[in-house]
């Protein structure tokens, strides 16, 4: 396309923003609404996982050996558990480690007394172990399994109700974001359609002449093609602006009126949150804009 044919389609395409204002701004609020519902759910989900994830380093998987199990025995037992890519961390706990921290959740308060009453006789002198914590809880079960059939290896202990409770939370709150956004894209899909529908009925007669002097297809379509863009552009860049101030002062003022919440929750960073949802935002609105375009040309465009 030349450049003067380019700029007559920038031109065309804002004039047909200006002359169906209405539904223009029907197509933008409904783009500037499903994405700013993306970007929360996005913002949710986000954090929603990233507390999903530091709550699956607490499901600790331990592994207790035989009794007289040699030290180079323990240590295959280690190296074949740290080559499986399921593995997060992997730590040994000594017997001496073992028995102290019982001790301290033990007696607490008598801890200094229990560890002399028992000095040099480890009640728990069989209970070296190797905790391990997995990348993804959906492998929980058949790691055990794994674990389970070492030779060597006495007992595996586990929460596997904990472990299924986690990652099924994570999957349906996935699903569920999935569908919400799912179906805010249609919607939008639709009433950008409605909106250049509306333009090509203005502009039939217009069309009309322009094909008798030769204009090609694409030449025909490309200021509603512009339309669709522009209206996707503008729709993206509104939420991503509302979104940031929403997430920035919610986060700081958890932050710091609720110390608690630090505690509980690893909230992701604002930079590092919207270094994604920026660029995904604006390819959404865009494409949003440019599928609807498409569409509507495609069907009710008979050239």
């Amino acid at each position: 396309m030349r450049i003067s044919s380019l700029l007559y389609s920038i031109r065309q395409g804002l004039k047909n923003i200006k002359r169906n204002m209405l539904f223009s701004l029907a197509s933008i609020g409904t783009i500037v609404s499903c994405l700013f519902l993306f970007g929360i759910i996005y913002c949710v989900v986000v954090n929603f996982q990233s507390s999903m994830d530091e709550l699956q380093n607490t499901v600790v998987i331990s592994v207790f050996f035989d009794e007289g199990i040699s030290d180079d025995n323990i240590a295959l037992i280690g190296e074949q558990i740290r080559v499986r890519e399921e593995v997060n961390t992997v730590g040994f706990i000594s017997a001496d480690e073992a028995w102290e921290r019982y001790a301290k959740e033990r007696y607490k308060d008598d801890y200094e007394a229990a560890m002399e009453s028992f000095a040099g006789d480890n009640p728990l002198k069989n209970s070296a172990s190797y905790e391990i914590t997995l990348k993804d809880l959906d492998k929980h079960g058949e790691f055990v399994k794994f674990l389970e059939g070492l030779h060597g290896v006495r007992k595996v202990q586990s929460s596997e109700a904990t472990a299924d409770g986690i990652d099924t939370l994570s999957n349906i709150v996935g699903i569920a974001s999935i569908g919400i956004v799912g179906i805010l894209l249609l919607v939008s899909i639709f009433l950008i359609s409605n909106t250049i529908m509306i333009g090509i009925t203005v502009r039939k007669e217009e069309i009309a002449v322009m094909k008798l002097i030769g204009a090609t297809n694409f030449f025909v379509r490309a200021p509603f093609i512009v339309e669709g863009v522009v209206i996707g552009l503008i729709g993206s860049s509104v939420p991503l602006l509302l979104v940031y101030l929403v997430y920035d002062n919610i986060l700081q003022y958890l932050v710091d009126k609720v110390t608690i919440v630090q505690s509980l929750f690893a909230f992701v960073p604002v930079g590092e949150l919207f270094s994604i949802l920026v660029p995904v935002s604006i390819a959404i609105g865009i494409g949003l804009g440019l599928i609807g375009s498409i569409i509507t040309t495609r069907k009710h465009l008979k050239v």
